[in-house]
């Protein structure tokens, strides 16, 4: 049976992509056949192929589907600023339904696990008045969130959960993510989130010095996921 999940984060530079290939290869590793999305990219490196993006090149490293890096990834932007600036510089109108039909190719794939991985944040502009948390309402996809263990991150978190919510998708869970491993009160904190967030925690990843998603995979927990 295929399921199919959106990611997202509490922030920019939490950890989402690291969590994402660390789930997909978790995935592969339990016989499950793998698919990803990156519908948008900024932060784009120039290459004799078109531009490429590091987080969508890590997520089609753990598919096991025959993917294009287009199908993967269809909007690509050079400049490291938020993909709707990135968009309006580059004339491209960045909407929910320029991002729509490319994710649902992906998904019509079957594959027992897929990810949809958003940009930063919930919150994240598209053009006019649409936001990157309305192609998750369009797909209608429950979301995985990733919460990057700092100070401050319970409300990051709480607030996140709550505007999920408010869009009426289901968290299916939520992985810790230290990003700081000398974050006081470290415990409690994560025990704080354990008992305010409406989720199974999926895992709860370290700082590693090499983040590889099958170093990460060993941190998670998939089968908490309904």
């Amino acid at each position: 049976m295929s399921a199919a999940y959106f990611i997202t984060g509490t922030d920019t530079d939490v950890g989402k992509t690291t969590v994402a290939a660390g789930l997909l290869h978790a995935a592969r590793q339990a016989g499950k056949s793998t698919a990803a999305g990156k519908p948008v990219a900024s932060g784009c490196e120039v290459t004799p192929r078109g531009l490429r993006n590091a987080d969508a090149l890590a997520l089609l490293a753990e598919c096991s589907l025959p993917l294009t890096y287009a199908e993967v990834n269809p909007l690509a932007f050079e400049p490291a600023i938020a993909p709707h600036l990135a968009a309006r510089e580059a004339g491209v109108a960045l909407t929910v339904q320029a991002l729509l039909k490319p994710m649902q190719h992906i998904l019509e794939k079957h594959a027992d696990f897929t990810l949809i991985e958003g940009a930063g944040g919930w919150r994240v502009p598209l053009a006019d008045q649409d936001n990157l948390s309305d192609l998750a309402k369009a797909l209608q996809l429950p979301v995985i969130l990733v919460v990057g263990v700092r100070l401050g991150c319970i409300n990051h978190a709480l607030l996140s959960a709550e505007a999920i919510a408010r869009d009426g998708l289901p968290l299916a869970g939520w992985v810790a993510n230290i990003i700081d491993p000398k974050t006081s009160r470290l415990e409690e904190n994560l025990a704080t989130l354990a008992e305010r967030l409406p989720a199974p925690c999926l895992g709860r990843v370290p700082r590693l010095k090499q983040a590889t998603a099958e170093a990460v995979a060993e941190y998670l927990q998939l089968d908490l996921l309904d």
